[in-house]
């Protein structure tokens, strides 16, 4: 990318601010660009070189099929810096002055990036990230996702290396490039650095440079004077960085991809994903479950794009911090699983740590899939290692960190090599073995018959030959009276119930724990290094009485979803009522203190006359 000797176009070319004639991503690259690229007599140059068309830079953003990948490109940029000392991060929407249109705002408080760094961060393939310790690795990123995301990208950046301050900014503008007819990629840059307690330019080939890549920021970026430009550094701090995003990307029926308007605190994809097939009722809880939320709600994709809780950092958008979700404290009846891929590699990344259970909504709504994490990030979200149709694996999800692959470049999925084939098949066998043990715990039948063999043994040693269980009354349940070593134990201790059942061949026992709130049984996963088939049941010698036992404890247990999910409606009503209301009492503000302010002029102007 070429960073000096821009010339300065003609005045209308600046000043004049106008956005791309086509506003849709997907089609603003379709245009004629110039048939030569020879170098003209004036262009002096020891070697010639192949240019980088200003075309490259959306056909390489149609890497980001999605938008809120584009996005996470950005936040994985200000998660790299928590080692420089980030705190957080914030996404917000912003005004452009120009012209009063939505702008993207992302924003850090990390290390900053001091010149050099910043025409890394503005060049293509740079990076001096250590891809052991970072998300981010190719130095292509920041590139493609504001391109996804909009026509042009300023950057602030404020940092401080060897007791020197520095300030710098960045102006790559698509609609610069196509509005000039350029034909090589070209980014405005001027730096500041600190003289005297005064921010002074510091020019490294010419003043008439150092001038010309002002005029052009000034005449194509938000802001139309220098004062308007160092202002945006006031909120900075000492280091940081600040991204502004603008000329946002429209759909098909010329509106903004992004939605800022639907919801005060949170950033919407326009476009929603369908969720036609399911019933009125199933479609109520499925449009409010994260599996399907996270694909336009950047509220609900970001509480769950990192696999570790973090201590002191936070994401905040529109305002709000992110309440980070982990998947795995959603489910009942978890196992954890360890896999170790034959890599070659004997680093911890070698082991791939897989966490299974059955969502709590089983088995009233199937969501089932895989969340795929790779270096806390999350790639591959509820992925469908099963067939959608099949019943096998059904409220099936599972977690898992494969660390030993490496991710596309969107970050959004994995190339399909040898390794994670193989890893796909190991996750598909997982889920149908759990399945295969646990299916009865939420109402199916049990597939293997050894399984009901063996808990009915299990209550014959806890009853004793010719003896019932006898039962006594507690608080919070039934507790069978033991009878000898084999037999099973229900206690309660603080609430809850412990049932320990005994394991074949003296395996460890299995053990669950049931939380009276929840109405579900959470298995208490001990060990990540072993594969122990662990399962619960309860066996009644009168097949029929089981059966009609199973079909009364899946009404029930329906029924108390049901509520539960009806609950969380209600509780979603109120909160937008809530919304709606403050936002009426704005706009009556707001009117308000326009009617008075009419009055006012009334009254000037019939006191004039």
């Amino acid at each position: 990318m070429e960073l000096a000797g821009l010339g300065r176009e003609s005045p209308a070319a600046g000043r004049n601010f106008e956005s791309l004639e086509c506003r849709s991503f997907w089609r603003a690259g379709n245009y004629e660009v110039k048939s030569s690229i020879l170098p003209s007599p004036q262009e002096s140059s020891e070697f010639d070189r192949a240019r980088v068309h200003p075309k490259f830079l959306h056909s390489n953003a149609t890497s980001h099929k999605w938008a809120f990948g584009a996005i996470a490109e950005l936040l994985d940029n200000a998660v790299d810096e928590i080692c420089n000392g980030a705190t957080f991060v914030k996404v917000d929407k912003m005004i452009n002055p120009r012209d009063n249109s939505p702008m993207l705002l992302v924003q850090d408080d990390g290390g900053g990036m001091d010149p050099e760094g910043i025409r890394h961060c503005m060049s293509l393939g740079f990076s001096k990230k250590n891809s052991k310790t970072t998300i981010g690795q190719y130095g292509n990123g920041f590139k493609t996702s504001t391109m996804r995301l909009g026509a042009d990208a300023i950057v602030f950046t404020r940092a401080s290396r060897d007791c020197h301050e520095t300030q710098s900014i960045g102006l790559l503008s698509y609609t610069f490039l196509r509005r000039t007819m350029k034909d090589d990629i070209i980014v405005p840059m001027v730096d500041f650095q600190s003289y005297e307690k005064e921010m002074k330019p510091l020019v490294y080939s010419s003043q008439d440079d150092w001038d010309d890549s002002l005029g052009v920021i000034l005449d194509w970026s938000p802001f139309s004077s220098k004062v308007q430009l160092l202002q945006q550094f006031e909120d900075v701090g000492s280091h940081g960085t600040k991204v502004l995003i603008y000329n946002l990307w429209m759909n098909d029926n010329g509106l903004l991809e992004l939605d800022f308007d639907d919801d005060d605190e949170d950033i919407r994809l326009r476009d929603r994903s369908s969720s036609e097939g399911f019933s009125r009722f199933h479609k109520e809880i499925v449009q409010t479950h994260i599996s399907y939320t996270l694909r336009y709600s950047l509220r609900a994709y970001s509480s769950i794009l990192y696999l570790r809780t973090f201590t002191n950092f936070q994401i905040i958008l529109r305002g709000k911090p992110v309440e980070q979700i982990k998947i795995a404290d959603e489910l009942k009846f978890r196992k954890a699983v360890t896999y170790k891929p034959q890599t070659g590699l004997a680093s911890e990344d070698a082991v791939a740590r897989t966490t299974i259970g059955f969502a709590k909504e089983a088995p009233v709504l199937g969501i089932f899939g895989v969340n795929v994490y790779h270096k806390n990030r999350l790639i591959m979200p509820f992925w469908k290692v099963l067939q959608e149709g099949s019943s096998r694996g059904r409220c099936v999800v599972g977690i898992i960190e494969a660390n030993f692959i490496e991710p596309a470049h969107d970050k959004q999925d994995f190339e399909r090599t040898p390794l994670f084939i193989r890893l796909e098949t190991k996750l598909r066998q997982v889920i149908l073995d759990y399945w295969k043990a646990h299916c009865h715990l939420i109402g199916y039948q049990p597939i293997a018959p050894e399984i009901g063999n063996k808990h009915k043994e299990a209550i014959r040693h806890s009853r004793g030959p010719g003896k019932s269980t006898q039962q006594k009354s507690s608080g919070h349940g039934i507790t069978p009276v033991p009878h000898s070593k084999h037999e099973y134990q229900v206690e309660t201790s603080n609430g809850e119930q412990i049932v320990a059942l005994p394991a074949p061949n003296g395996s460890p026992a299995a053990s669950f724990v049931q939380d009276p709130t929840r109405g579900s049984i959470m298995e208490d996963v001990s060990d990540f290094g072993q594969d122990h088939e662990e399962i619960s049941c309860i066996d009644v010698e009168d097949s029929n009485l089981d059966e009609k036992m199973v079909e009364e404890n899946l009404q029930l247990f329906n029924r108390c979803e049901q509520l539960q999910l009806r609950q969380a409606e209600l509780k979603q009503t109120v909160g937008e009522l809530e919304r709606e209301l403050e936002r009426a009492k704005r706009r009556c503000t707001r009117l308000s203190s326009e009617l008075e302010e009419r009055r006012k002029q009334q009254n000037r102007v019939m006191s004039i006359h």
